[in-house]
C-alpha cells in the first residue's frame, strides 16, 4: 500500500559560515553549479522521488529563496495534494517567537500535520549537496517497523569530531547518539568508520506528533531533533539508522558510491562546485533518469566568440551557464554562470563566477568565487596577492578569495561598460 507522504524542507539556517556568500541570501538560496540553488538538490530528491506535497520553511533573509521557489518550484495545482510551498514563522509559540530549532520549526506548524493526516513524514534539512532515492529510505522505514529512522553516511572516524554520530547496533537499530565526539563507537562490523547523521528524518505521524507536543512543553529544551527529541527516544521506541551508501539512483550504474557534501563553509562549497567540473564528476548533473530541477530560464545558449588574431574564447573542464559570452577569453577548471561576460584576453582559472558578472579585458583571476554582477576592471589581478586581497575582499584559510556583489570594489562604471558594446 502506498503510504501518503508530507515532506518538512527546513530552509531557514543562517548560513554564518559561508559569509559574505550568505549576505544578502539564506543559504539554500546560495547558488551552485552554475544555474543551480543548494535547496534544488532535496526539492528535487522529493519530486524525483514522487513526493510532491512539500512545505519549505524559511526564515533568515528569505526573499531570495522566496523569488527562486516562486520561479521554479510553484506546483500547477492540478492534483490537490501536489504543491511546494514556502512557510515562514507561524509565531505560534507562548512568546512568538522565530523558529527557536529545527523541532520547534516543525511544532509552530504543527496543524499542516494534523490538516493533513499523513501515514508518515519527512523532514529533510535545504543546505547538502546529494542526490537521494527518500523512496528507499521511506520503504526500509516501513519494512522495519520503525517510528523514527535517521540517514546517516559512513564517514572516517577521523571526522568524528565534526558530525552528531550515530551509534547503531548489527541490525541498523539505533542504541545512542554521540555529538561532535571523537572517540564516538564506530560502525558495527567496521572499525574504520562511523555512521554521521545526515539531518534528514523519517517518522511516523503519531509519534511526531507527541513528540513534539511534548517538547514544547519542556521549558529546559532547545527545541532541536538532534540534541533534544531523538535522544530521548533511544529504548523507547523502534528507532533505526538508514545507511545512505545502500541508496541507489535510477539512471545511475549500481556500482556508483553515493554522494553527499556538507556546503557549510566557503572552502567546502568551493570544493564541492570543483567536482563538478572534472572529467568524471562524482556528482552526476546529466543523469536524465534524476534531473536536477530549478527555476525555467529563458536564456539563449552560452557563445564563445571571435577567432582572430590569435584571439579565441575558449572553457576547459568548465562548466558555462547561458546567456554567458566569452569574447576572447580563456576559462580553466572553472564554473561559470549565468549572463557572464568575459573579454579578450582575460584568464581565469579555478574560479567560480556567480550571475551577470563583467571580466574585463586583461583580468586575471584564479582561486575566487565572485558574487553576482561584479564587474571587474580591465587588468584587474584577483587571487595573485592574497596580502593585498584580503584588504578589499574575503579570503578564507584556503586562499579562496570571495568578492562581493553590488556593494565590490571591483565595480566598473556604467560607462565603461557601455563602451565595451
Amino acid at each position: 500500500m502506498q503510504r501518503r507522504v508530507l515532506a518538512f524542507v527546513l530552509a531557514g539556517g543562517k548560513g554564518t559560515r559561508l559569509y559574505p556568500l550568505t549576505k544578502e541570501r539564506a543559504k539554500p538560496a546560495v547558488p551552485f553549479g552554475g544555474r543551480y540553488r543548494i535547496c534544488d538538490f532535496v526539492l528535487s530528491n522529493f519530486v524525483n522521488s514522487g513526493i510532491y506535497s512539500i512545505y519549505v520553511l524559511i526564515q533568515f533573509k528569505s526573499q531570495s529563496l522566496l523569488q527562486h521557489l516562486r520561479d521554479g518550484w510553484e506546483f500547477s495545482g492540478l492534483l490537490k495534494n501536489n504543491f511546494c510551498i514556502p512557510v515562514p514563522a507561524q509565531m505560534r509559540t507562548p512568546g512568538e517567537s522565530w523558529y527557536r530549532g529545527t523541532a520547534d520549526a516543525i511544532y509552530q506548524n504543527v496543524n499542516l500535520i494534523e490538516q493533513a493526516e499523513p501515514d508518515v513524514i519527512a523532514i529533510f534539512g535545504a543546505d547538502h549537496i546529494y542526490r537521494m532515492n527518500i523512496r528507499e529510505m521511506i520503504e526500509f522505514h516501513i519494512d522495519k517497523g520503525s517510528d523514527a529512522t535517521i540517514a546517516a553516511i559512513p564517514v572516517e572516524k577521523r571526522f568524528s569530531s565534526e558530525f552528531g554520530v550515530i551509534e547503531a547496533a548489527p541490525g541498523g537499530s539505533i542504541i545512542g547518539f554521540h555529538e561532535k565526539n571523537p572517540d564516538a563507537p564506530t560502525m558495527p562490523g567496521d572499525p574504520t568508520r562511523v555512521f554521521a547523521s545526515m539531518g534528514n528524518y523519517i517518522f511516523s505521524t503519531s509519534l511526531l506528533l507527541r513528540e513534539l507536543y511534548a517538547d514544547a512543553a519542556d521549558p529546559e529544551s532547545s527545541h532541536d531533533f538532534g540534541r533534544d527529541i531523538l535522544p530521548k527516544l533511544v529504548g523507547r521506541v523502534p528507532m533505526y539508522a538508514y545507511d545512505f551508501q545502500k541508496n541507489h539512483i535510477a539512471g545511475d550504474p549500481e556500482d556508483q558510491e553515493p554522494y553527499w557534501r556538507d556546503v557549510g563553509t566557503t572552502d567546502s562549497y568551493y570544493e564541492a562546485s570543483m567536482d563538478l567540473r572534472s572529467v568524471h564528476p562524482k556528482l552526476n548533473l546529466y543523469n536524465r533518469n534524476w534531473p536536477l530541477r530549478t527555476a525555467g530560464y529563458e536564456d539563449p545558449p552560452a557563445k564563445f566568440t571571435y577567432d582572430e588574431h590569435n584571439v579565441r574564447g575558449s572553457a576547459v573542464d568548465s562548466i558555462v551557464s547561458g546567456g554567458s559570452i566569452i569574447s576572447g577569453g580563456t576559462i580553466r577548471n572553472c564554473v561559470i554562470g549565468r549572463g557572464v561576460k568575459v573579454y579578450g584576453d582575460a584568464e581565469i582559472d579555478d574560479s567560480i563566477i556567480f550571475d551577470n558578472c563583467e571580466i574585463g579585458r586583461g583580468a586575471k583571476i584564479r582561486r575566487a568565487i565572485l558574487d553576482k554582477n561584479v564587474k571587474v576592471p580591465d587588468g584587474t589581478k584577483i587571487g595573485y596577492d592574497l596580502e593585498a586581497d584580503r584588504k578589499n575582499y574575503s579570503v578564507t584559510e584556503s586562499g579562496i578569495v570571495v568578492v562581493e556583489g553590488r556593494r565590490s570594489r571591483v565595480e566598473v562604471s556604467s560607462m565603461q561598460v557601455a563602451r565595451r558594446y
